[in-house]
């Protein structure tokens, strides 16, 4: 349904998405995995032809995203990180304006505004103006408009960015339904790991315009293998060099203020690693265990952790931002 070779986007020297390539079966759900800033949304808005790439190819359901724009447009729904509905207008009237814009037939816009609404959950509301409506309903009624036309290709940009951990849970369960109720092909970004996880046939990790690994969720944890250990001290140096030395860990990695540990059997282990530590006049704050998550693997692969690569671009935007007013 998608296939995208060697995709590049450039803005004067910054490279915001670098030759990447991948392909996505129709009706799959593919997750695009990284921090803020990382090529994600750049990668979305050339797939739904809004930016033009700098070099590369990609076909949506078989159409050329830079000679076959519009037939590229008539194949996908998209629904934007940023909220895009006119606040004035009902939520009715939100939906039939994008209807008449793809110049649906009255009867079919009529049903699937009736249809939509009700899989959303906003058939009561249909009436009541957006700005009267919760952020979780504006991204339903969202979901809901770019499903009119019945695209069969689905962008979701950032789908629950800024939304509570309840109403993000109702729209992972509208995501799932539409990907299996009408078998349509969705295409996520994101940045949280449990987004991800739960809902991605396949992830590919992002970061800094690069795609650094491409396969499901599971296979790529397995990767990890075992147990996960993290352990904080204000002497990682003596703590790495003493447990770097210990057979039954199979990974170790230092970083800023924590060590990473991969081991099996973690539970058993933990005693061992505080007597070494504590024998060598170390001491540790803190102590986790958890099985391996795709933050592990982003982990393994950059050396960060992706809020601790989102706090770095937010440092660096600040800095150019201070360089141009300067």
């Amino acid at each position: 349904m998608i296939e995208v070779e060697n995709l590049t986007k450039k803005f004067e020297d910054h490279v915001a998405v670098d030759n990447i390539s991948f392909t996505i079966e129709r009706g799959e759900i593919f997750g695009l995995l990284g921090p803020n800033g990382a090529g994600k949304t750049t990668t979305i808005s050339m797939l739904a032809t809004l930016l033009k790439p700098t070099s590369g190819t990609a076909r949506i359901n078989g159409f050329d995203i830079t000679t076959h724009k519009d037939e590229v447009r008539k194949s996908i729904g998209i629904v934007f990180q940023d909220p895009s509905l006119d606040e004035e207008l009902t939520a009715y009237e939100n939906m039939d304006f994008h209807g008449r814009l793809y110049r649906m037939p009255g009867n079919v816009r009529e049903r699937m505004i009736s249809e939509l609404l009700s899989l959303v959950e906003l058939a009561e509301r249909k009436n009541s103006l957006v700005k009267t409506f919760s952020g979780g309903m504006r991204r339903r009624l969202e979901i809901a408009r770019a499903l009119l036309h019945e695209p069969e290709v689905f962008f979701l940009d950032e789908p629950t960015l800024g939304l509570d951990p309840q109403t993000r849970n109702h729209i992972w369960e509208y995501i799932e339904r539409l990907n299996k109720e009408k078998e349509i092909t969705i295409i996520l970004t994101t940045h949280y790991m449990e987004e991800a996880d739960r809902l991605c046939d396949r992830v590919a990790i992002i970061d800094r315009g690069r795609i650094i690994a491409l396969d499901t969720p599971e296979r790529l944890k397995d990767e990890i293998g075992g147990d996960v250990v993290t352990l904080e001290s204000r002497d990682i140096e003596g703590l790495y060099a003493q447990l770097s030395k210990t057979a039954w860990i199979e990974h170790i990695e230092p970083h800023d203020g924590f060590i990473t540990l991969t081991l099996h059997n973690a539970e058993r282990h933990i005693a061992e690693i505080v007597r070494l530590s504590s024998t060598n006049g170390i001491d540790i704050d803190s102590i986790s265990i958890h099985k391996p998550t795709l933050e592990d693997v982003f982990l393994r692969l950059t050396g960060r952790r992706i809020r601790e690569e989102e706090a770095d671009i937010r440092d660096r935007m600040r800095m150019m931002h201070r360089l141009h007013r300067g």
